[in-house]
């Protein structure tokens, strides 16, 4: 499984640890995922996901799942992800035809 948030892109970034004396060695700075159950209000079902705690504040800032998906960047986005945005705006669709 990789070290990478689903939601925001986010990856392990390599960075200098530096001694006492000022010797610099290599090392990685990991980010800080969570495994959630995120709940989408549109699509009235749940998500499995594997995402960033910061991703997780911002997801709450913007009104959950959809209000972030919304803004997203598609790049940004894993496969899964992507498959939830697109259904999302499938169903804004069918809804603003009827």
């Amino acid at each position: 499984m990789a070290r990478q948030c689903e939601l925001s892109g986010v990856k392990p970034i390599v960075g200098n640890l530096v001694s006492h004396s000022n010797v610099k060695t290599k090392r990685r700075f990991l980010p800080n995922l969570v495994n959630v159950t995120l709940k989408s209000d549109k699509l009235d079902r749940s998500f499995s996901m594997r995402i960033a705690a910061k991703t997780l504040r911002t997801v709450d800032k913007l009104g959950g799942l959809d209000g972030y998906l919304a803004k997203a960047k598609e790049d940004k986005l894993s496969p899964k992800a992507l498959k939830i945005k697109r259904d999302l705006e499938k169903q804004a669709a069918e809804a603003a035809e009827a």
